[in-house]
Protein backbone atom coordinates (compact mmCIF):
# COMPACT_ATOMS: atom_id res chain seq x y z
CA UNK A 1 0.00 0.00 0.00
CA UNK A 2 0.94 3.52 -0.59
CA UNK A 3 2.12 5.61 2.00
CA UNK A 4 -0.10 8.76 2.77
CA UNK A 5 1.52 11.60 0.22
CA UNK A 6 3.58 9.41 -1.84
CA UNK A 7 3.27 9.19 -5.41
CA UNK A 8 1.95 5.29 -6.50
CA UNK A 9 4.33 3.32 -8.71
CA UNK A 10 3.01 1.98 -11.89
CA UNK A 11 4.70 -0.89 -12.78
CA UNK A 12 5.08 -0.91 -17.33
CA UNK A 13 5.91 -3.73 -19.74
CA UNK A 14 7.17 -2.39 -22.50
CA UNK A 15 6.66 -4.95 -25.24
CA UNK A 16 8.78 -3.76 -28.43
CA UNK A 17 11.02 -6.35 -30.80
CA UNK A 18 13.73 -3.73 -30.98
CA UNK A 19 15.81 -3.19 -28.40
CA UNK A 20 17.67 -0.28 -28.98
CA UNK A 21 14.34 1.11 -29.01
CA UNK A 22 13.00 -0.86 -25.98
CA UNK A 23 16.18 -0.07 -23.77
CA UNK A 24 15.56 4.07 -24.60
CA UNK A 25 12.00 3.50 -23.90
CA UNK A 26 13.02 1.70 -19.94
CA UNK A 27 15.76 4.50 -19.56
CA UNK A 28 13.13 7.39 -20.19
CA UNK A 29 9.98 5.89 -18.07
CA UNK A 30 12.40 4.72 -15.33
CA UNK A 31 13.62 8.46 -15.05
CA UNK A 32 9.78 9.82 -13.74
CA UNK A 33 9.45 8.70 -9.97
CA UNK A 34 5.87 7.54 -10.61
CA UNK A 35 6.75 4.96 -13.35
CA UNK A 36 9.18 1.48 -12.94
CA UNK A 37 9.50 -0.75 -16.09
CA UNK A 38 9.36 -4.55 -14.51
CA UNK A 39 10.06 -6.16 -17.22
CA UNK A 40 10.81 -5.76 -21.59
CA UNK A 41 8.84 -8.26 -23.95
CA UNK A 42 10.31 -9.13 -27.62
CA UNK A 43 7.49 -11.17 -28.97
CA UNK A 44 3.72 -11.70 -28.26
CA UNK A 45 4.34 -14.92 -26.33
CA UNK A 46 7.00 -13.39 -23.94
CA UNK A 47 4.20 -10.17 -23.41
CA UNK A 48 1.42 -13.15 -22.28
CA UNK A 49 4.65 -14.80 -20.04
CA UNK A 50 5.86 -11.23 -18.57
CA UNK A 51 1.99 -10.11 -17.60
CA UNK A 52 1.73 -13.51 -15.76
CA UNK A 53 4.60 -13.01 -14.14
CA UNK A 54 5.61 -9.48 -13.43
CA UNK A 55 1.85 -8.55 -12.76
CA UNK A 56 2.35 -5.11 -15.21
CA UNK A 57 -0.33 -1.56 -14.60
CA UNK A 58 0.43 -0.76 -17.91
CA UNK A 59 1.80 -2.59 -21.12
CA UNK A 60 3.37 -0.46 -23.83
CA UNK A 61 2.87 -2.24 -26.98
CA UNK A 62 4.39 -2.40 -30.55
CA UNK A 63 1.93 -2.64 -33.23
CA UNK A 64 4.18 -5.07 -35.27
CA UNK A 65 5.67 -7.97 -33.49
CA UNK A 66 7.85 -10.93 -34.92
CA UNK A 67 5.24 -13.73 -33.75
CA UNK A 68 2.28 -11.50 -34.48
CA UNK A 69 -0.09 -8.36 -34.69
CA UNK A 70 0.07 -6.07 -31.86
CA UNK A 71 -3.50 -4.84 -31.80
CA UNK A 72 -5.07 -8.26 -32.37
CA UNK A 73 -3.37 -9.68 -29.43
CA UNK A 74 -4.70 -6.67 -27.11
CA UNK A 75 -8.04 -8.73 -26.22
CA UNK A 76 -5.78 -11.83 -25.38
CA UNK A 77 -3.68 -9.92 -22.95
CA UNK A 78 -6.15 -7.79 -21.13
CA UNK A 79 -7.73 -11.35 -20.47
CA UNK A 80 -4.96 -12.28 -18.98
CA UNK A 81 -4.47 -8.95 -16.37
CA UNK A 82 -8.07 -7.37 -16.11
CA UNK A 83 -7.44 -3.81 -14.04
CA UNK A 84 -4.20 -3.44 -16.85
CA UNK A 85 -3.82 -0.64 -19.36
CA UNK A 86 -2.26 -0.84 -22.95
CA UNK A 87 -0.97 2.00 -24.53
CA UNK A 88 -0.48 1.27 -28.26
CA UNK A 89 3.03 2.69 -30.31
CA UNK A 90 2.16 2.85 -33.97
CA UNK A 91 4.22 3.89 -36.84
CA UNK A 92 0.61 4.15 -39.10
CA UNK A 93 -2.35 5.83 -36.91
CA UNK A 94 -4.69 4.54 -39.25
CA UNK A 95 -8.42 4.72 -38.96
CA UNK A 96 -8.98 1.30 -39.21
CA UNK A 97 -5.91 0.71 -36.71
CA UNK A 98 -7.02 2.78 -33.93
CA UNK A 99 -10.66 1.22 -34.34
CA UNK A 100 -9.41 -1.99 -33.97
CA UNK A 101 -7.12 -0.82 -31.10
CA UNK A 102 -10.01 0.61 -29.20
CA UNK A 103 -12.60 -2.21 -29.74
CA UNK A 104 -9.78 -4.55 -28.36
CA UNK A 105 -9.59 -2.48 -25.04
CA UNK A 106 -6.86 -0.15 -25.40
CA UNK A 107 -6.83 2.87 -23.51
CA UNK A 108 -3.90 4.78 -25.11
CA UNK A 109 -2.02 5.34 -28.48
CA UNK A 110 1.17 7.30 -29.11
CA UNK A 111 2.84 7.81 -32.82
CA UNK A 112 6.77 6.55 -33.16
CA UNK A 113 7.20 9.60 -34.20
CA UNK A 114 6.09 11.72 -31.13
CA UNK A 115 8.41 12.65 -28.28
CA UNK A 116 8.94 10.65 -25.36
CA UNK A 117 6.98 13.24 -23.30
CA UNK A 118 3.83 12.36 -25.19
CA UNK A 119 4.43 8.63 -24.54
CA UNK A 120 5.35 8.63 -20.68
CA UNK A 121 2.25 11.03 -20.52
CA UNK A 122 0.27 8.46 -22.33
CA UNK A 123 1.34 6.08 -19.52
CA UNK A 124 0.89 7.96 -16.90
CA UNK A 125 -2.72 8.93 -17.87
CA UNK A 126 -3.40 4.80 -18.42
CA UNK A 127 -2.03 4.35 -15.06
CA UNK A 128 -4.80 6.21 -13.64
CA UNK A 129 -7.39 5.00 -16.37
CA UNK A 130 -7.47 7.90 -18.49
CA UNK A 131 -7.86 7.44 -22.73
CA UNK A 132 -5.34 9.46 -24.08
CA UNK A 133 -4.06 9.71 -27.73
CA UNK A 134 -1.36 11.76 -29.18
CA UNK A 135 -1.62 15.08 -30.78
CA UNK A 136 -0.05 13.48 -34.23
CA UNK A 137 -2.69 10.95 -34.40
CA UNK A 138 -5.49 12.89 -33.80
CA UNK A 139 -4.50 15.54 -36.33
CA UNK A 140 -4.52 12.92 -38.79
CA UNK A 141 -7.37 10.78 -37.83
CA UNK A 142 -10.04 13.12 -36.57
CA UNK A 143 -11.46 14.28 -39.95
CA UNK A 144 -11.82 11.40 -41.11
CA UNK A 145 -14.29 10.18 -38.28
CA UNK A 146 -17.64 11.31 -36.89
CA UNK A 147 -20.52 11.99 -38.44
CA UNK A 148 -23.53 13.64 -37.29
CA UNK A 149 -26.51 15.61 -38.54
CA UNK A 150 -27.72 17.38 -35.43
CA UNK A 151 -25.87 18.13 -32.17
CA UNK A 152 -27.17 19.96 -28.75
CA UNK A 153 -25.81 23.02 -28.18
CA UNK A 154 -22.47 22.99 -26.00
CA UNK A 155 -21.98 25.52 -22.88
CA UNK A 156 -18.92 27.67 -22.83
CA UNK A 157 -16.89 25.82 -20.57
CA UNK A 158 -17.80 22.62 -22.51
CA UNK A 159 -16.11 24.15 -25.50
CA UNK A 160 -13.10 25.04 -23.89
CA UNK A 161 -13.18 21.36 -22.23
CA UNK A 162 -13.42 20.69 -25.81
CA UNK A 163 -11.27 22.71 -27.54
CA UNK A 164 -8.55 21.09 -24.88
CA UNK A 165 -9.45 17.47 -25.39
CA UNK A 166 -8.75 18.27 -28.60
CA UNK A 167 -4.72 19.50 -28.22
CA UNK A 168 -4.56 16.13 -26.77
CA UNK A 169 -4.63 17.23 -23.01
CA UNK A 170 -5.73 14.58 -20.67
CA UNK A 171 -8.43 14.93 -18.12
CA UNK A 172 -6.30 16.08 -14.86
CA UNK A 173 -4.15 18.73 -17.11
CA UNK A 174 -7.50 20.23 -18.43
CA UNK A 175 -8.49 20.02 -14.83
CA UNK A 176 -5.85 22.25 -13.92
CA UNK A 177 -5.75 24.11 -16.83
CA UNK A 178 -9.42 25.55 -15.87
CA UNK A 179 -9.11 25.53 -12.59
CA UNK A 180 -11.74 22.42 -12.03
CA UNK A 181 -12.12 19.27 -10.51
CA UNK A 182 -10.99 15.89 -12.40
CA UNK A 183 -14.70 14.87 -11.11
CA UNK A 184 -15.94 18.31 -12.98
CA UNK A 185 -14.01 18.27 -16.06
CA UNK A 186 -15.22 14.44 -16.40
CA UNK A 187 -18.92 15.77 -15.87
CA UNK A 188 -18.13 18.16 -19.01
CA UNK A 189 -16.70 15.42 -21.18
CA UNK A 190 -19.56 12.87 -20.13
CA UNK A 191 -22.27 15.90 -20.90
CA UNK A 192 -20.50 16.66 -24.61
CA UNK A 193 -20.18 13.24 -25.20
CA UNK A 194 -24.05 13.04 -24.49
CA UNK A 195 -24.54 15.97 -26.71
CA UNK A 196 -22.70 15.09 -29.46
CA UNK A 197 -23.89 11.29 -29.01
CA UNK A 198 -20.48 10.15 -28.93
CA UNK A 199 -19.97 6.89 -27.11
CA UNK A 200 -16.34 7.93 -26.48
CA UNK A 201 -13.78 11.15 -26.29
CA UNK A 202 -12.48 10.25 -29.63
CA UNK A 203 -15.79 10.17 -31.21
CA UNK A 204 -16.67 12.98 -29.60
CA UNK A 205 -13.74 14.94 -30.91
CA UNK A 206 -14.51 13.28 -34.39
CA UNK A 207 -17.79 14.68 -34.48
CA UNK A 208 -16.95 18.27 -32.89
CA UNK A 209 -14.26 18.33 -35.48
CA UNK A 210 -16.48 17.51 -38.67
CA UNK A 211 -19.48 20.12 -37.09
CA UNK A 212 -16.45 22.90 -36.75
CA UNK A 213 -16.63 22.86 -33.04
CA UNK A 214 -12.65 22.22 -33.25
CA UNK A 215 -9.69 22.59 -35.11
CA UNK A 216 -6.79 20.16 -33.97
Amino acid sequence: MTAPGMTRLARVLIVDDHAMFAESLTLALDAEEDLAVVAVATSLAAARSRVLDCHPDVVVLDHRLPDGDGVAAIESLCALRPSMRIVVLTAQGTERLLSAAMSAGATGFVAKTDNIDCLVGAVRAAAVGESVISQTLLLRILPKLGNADSVDELTDRQHEVLALLAGGLTNKAIAARLQLSPHTVRNHIASICSKLGAHSKLEALAIATRRGLVTP
